[in-house]
């Protein structure tokens, strides 16, 4: 019986066999490797494709969610004001003072002989400094009667300085190079306050200005820092029960929005509306003899306060001024040769909307608007047709004299 080789075992006895073979399982084993590794190459990198389209889409979505996250904040927040440039502190306000004074040293620019308080204050000044002289023998041209007036801001204290303004009250026609001697400046109730003494400025030297520029006003003016004070306005929060918080402009949405955003802030019902115009803050406990901390805290405050409609018109410059709330009724108007109606329009079908175009007048201009329109469109429109300013304060007061105007208007 023949014995069967099987190829297993003639490589065992055929070198060449032998050699082949393994050649080729190591051929096969080497390919296999190779696609195995394409083959994880090409998954990583197909991962690393995926991660990163998906981090770029993480990206994408983040930034546009932190996008409309601002702009709801910003809608919500775009008129939010703080209580301090809404309101004041009751009490915490400016003391103005007044002194009658003397400025010397002009060049022939000052009082004349017309003025005789003028005189006479020199007079009695040298008198009080011990030299006596003729009240008629005093006439100078180089004096200035003038009334000195500054602002005593709050809490100031003794030694500190404020600007003062000077005025001239005689026949002076310039104060321009004087210097204004000691002047003592009180209040309403007839005490000195702080004394003013100093150099004086009147904003430039007219010989140095050209045709084109704006001549300065050469008997007011002023002292940087030339009055010293002197005496304290009393004032003090230390043991208060209740602080009193005054808007500038009463109004009774604002007052009760400032009372909920005090009480939510303070974590209570401290806060009492008096009237559109002040609301009383009992002070917490614990903020005893913090009241100044109080105040801080409270004076940072934002709410959305609420305003009027108002337009406001300068005869003189022509300047219009409005609100963005502002709106119109329906209405028609016929100025010149302008035609402005706010009106809705038409249905579809109707005869007005089949209607042939009225071509009106040659050179009329026709301007039409839909209801609830704002002022500032109906502004726009206007402009566009050419309209000039003090037009549109002849329209307006008509359109506010008709009732279709839904806003205050002033004319200044």
């Amino acid at each position: 019986m023949k014995k069967r080789i099987f190829p297993l075992k003639m490589a065992h006895y055929n070198t060449y066999l032998s050699r082949g073979t393994l050649l080729a399982k190591i051929s096969r084993y080497r390919l296999r490797r190779i696609q195995a590794e394409d083959s994880s190459m090409q998954t990583i990198a197909v991962q690393s494709k995926n991660n990163h389209e998906q981090t770029m889409r993480r990206t994408t979505l983040l930034f546009v969610g932190a996008l409309l996250l601002g702009l709801l904040v910003n809608v919500g927040l775009a008129h939010a004001v703080r209580l301090k440039d809404l309101a004041t502190v009751k009490g915490v306000r400016n003391n103005q003072l007044v002194g009658y004074g003397i400025v010397v040293g002009l060049n022939g620019t000052g009082d004349g002989n017309k003025a005789a308080f003028t005189g006479q204050g020199l007079t009695n000044m040298l008198n009080n400094l011990g030299v006596k002289v003729d009240p008629d023998a005093t006439k100078v041209k180089n004096i200035a009667s003038v009334m000195v007036t500054a602002t005593l801001p709050p809490f100031f204290k003794a030694g500190q300085s404020i600007d003062v303004t000077l005025s001239s009250v005689g026949d002076a026609t310039s104060l321009q190079g004087g210097t204004l001697l000691v002047t003592p400046l009180k209040g309403l109730d007839n005490n000195v306050y702080a004394m003013a003494q100093g150099a004086i400025s009147t904003g430039g030297d007219p010989a140095a200005r050209g045709p084109a520029k704006q001549a300065n006003h050469l008997t007011v003016a002023r002292i940087i820092n030339g009055a010293s004070v002197e005496r304290e306005v009393p004032m003090s929060f230390a043991n208060k029960e209740s602080i009193t918080i005054s808007l500038a402009s009463p109004d009774f949405t604002t007052i009760s929005l400032m009372k909920t955003a005090i009480d939510t802030y303070l974590g209570g019902a401290y806060a009492t509306a008096k009237d559109a115009a002040s609301v009383d803050v009992a002070v917490p406990p614990k903020y005893k003899a913090q009241e100044i901390a109080l105040l801080a805290a409270l004076e940072n405050i934002e709410i959305n306060p609420e305003h009027k409609a108002r337009v406001v018109l300068n005869e003189r410059t022509g300047t219009v001024v409005m609100g963005d709330n502002v709106t119109l009724n329906q209405f028609a108007l016929s100025h010149g040769n302008l035609s402005l109606q706010v009106k809705p329009p038409p249905q579809p079908g109707s005869s007005a909307a089949n209607a042939p175009v009225d071509t009106v007048k040659v050179g009329q201009k026709v301007v039409t608007l839909q209801p609830g329109v704002t002022l500032g469109e109906v502004v726009r429109a206007l402009n566009s047709v050419g309209v000039a300013p003090r037009e549109l304060i002849a329209i307006f007061q008509a359109i506010k004299a008709a009732g279709a105007l839904q806003a205050e208007l002033e004319i200044i």
